[in-house]
């Protein structure tokens, strides 16, 4: 292998899947599918019969009538997460985790201790199946874009190591689809254009391009065509912003579940911001449609917050703005995230004078709630996360889905 292939992708197979079968020795070999009314996420024997993550519950169980349905093991999905990466770790402290199933790995300064790139993938791959009991592919490559390739290529539970003498031979003759940024839209886009290959992109005059995807997004494409991909793999610390979202599915345009969405996501980001002691300014939504496309908006405070009903009443607001000028569309998905974050962050206290907003942590009725949030969390750390929260959400037939599905790096805000 030519020098410098020192950048590894590993990516947990159907990963929510694959624990519910590790957790459920029944489940083994049998289609699965978590989530609901809609499909979070499908094993491999339910992806064979077209099941796919995002899909209505009623259309999957149209394709596959065997498929089985569970709520989801949303704890041990962190648990298991962190096993892995722990194991990671063990073989260079330079790890990217960029979600809760995947993560880069520069092992540049391990070949001395463990080998070649290539050993030091099968060793972590190993060590996942023996230690942890879960499928990993791992793809090996001189540069991220490309190492996230060749892990794509490698699955399911496999290796691909990629020589920086073979890229484009590797690269060129592989689906479009398989880049970053590709999505449904912009696939059709270059189709029309008579692209089906990486390799058709890469030769793609780059007017024709730009004239489909815009100028910016054409340039990023035909670089990463030719595997121009600068960006080094950076180990992530204190995470600059906390999300959640729920998928709905066709109950998306009932505003009664929206609304229990909405408190749900924020109970979820209220309580990992105070556990952290971390409050933020800026509160932005994200409403996807059922056409895929998305909206967001955003509002920064002039004080930073951390009160479940604070993040809740500028949410919906945000979301209500963005439906107002959406027009009649059908919602697929909310999130929420804080941002501008600060730490242990003083709060001063207000004369009753003004409104008493909840927004406002120092008026009487912010204060209040920031109480009731204490004896919340309190009650959470003694019996459980489950134990309380709001009546609305806990009562409801339908529970939005939690945060578990968020980016793994969040939890450590």
């Amino acid at each position: 292998m030519g020098a410098g292939a020192d950048i590894l992708h590993v990516d947990l197979d159907a990963f929510y899947a694959s624990v519910e079968q590790l957790l459920d020795p029944s489940l083994r070999g049998r289609p699965v599918a978590v989530g609901g009314g809609v499909v979070l996420a499908a094993s491999y024997e339910a992806k064979a019969f077209g099941v796919q993550s995002g899909m209505a519950g009623g259309r999957a169980l149209r394709l596959c009538p065997d498929l089985v349905f569970v709520s989801g093991s949303f704890d041990r999905y962190v648990e298991l997460s962190d096993a892995v990466f722990a194991i990671c770790e063990d073989t260079t402290p330079h790890v990217e985790r960029i979600s809760i199933d995947e993560a880069f790995l520069d092992v540049s300064g391990s070949r001395h201790l463990f080998g070649p790139p290539g050993t030091i993938a099968a060793l972590i791959r190993r060590r996942v199946r023996e230690e942890v009991g879960l499928p990993i592919s791992a793809g090996v490559a001189r540069t991220k874009f490309l190492a996230k390739v060749a892990s794509q290529v490698a699955k399911p539970d496999g290796l691909v190591v990629v020589d920086p003498d073979d890229e484009l031979a590797f690269l060129h003759p592989l689906r479009v689809e398989l880049m970053w940024g590709v999505g449904p839209v912009t696939s059709g886009a270059l189709r029309s254009l008579g692209v089906e290959t990486i390799g058709d992109l890469a030769r793609l005059p780059s007017s024709a391009l730009r004239s489909r995807v815009g100028g910016g997004a054409g340039r990023h494409l035909l670089a990463l065509a030719w595997n121009r991909d600068p960006r080094a793999v950076r180990p992530v610390g204190r995470a600059g912003s906390v999300g959640a979202q729920s998928a709905l599915g066709r109950s998306g345009s009932d505003p009664r579940v929206r609304a229990e969405a909405l408190l749900h996501l924020a109970d979820r980001i209220g309580s990992r911001m105070r556990k952290k002691h971390r409050s933020g300014r800026t509160v932005t939504v994200r409403v996807r449609f059922d056409d895929m496309a998305s909206v967001t908006r955003s509002r920064t405070l002039p004080h930073p917050i951390d009160a479940t009903a604070a993040i809740h009443a500028v949410a919906s607001e945000l979301v209500d703005a963005a439906l107002t000028a959406a027009g009649e569309r059908e919602v697929t998905l909310v999130g929420i995230s804080l941002s501008n974050l600060h730490t242990d962050a003083a709060v001063q206290l207000e004369l009753p004078l003004g409104d008493g907003t909840v927004v406002r942590p120092g008026s009487d009725s912010g204060e209040r709630r920031r109480k009731l949030d204490d004896q919340l969390d309190d009650v959470r750390r003694r019996f459980g996360k489950d134990a309380v929260g709001a009546a609305g959400v806990v009562l409801s037939k339908r529970r939005s889905v939690p945060d578990a599905f968020r980016e793994i790096v969040e939890k450590k805000t």
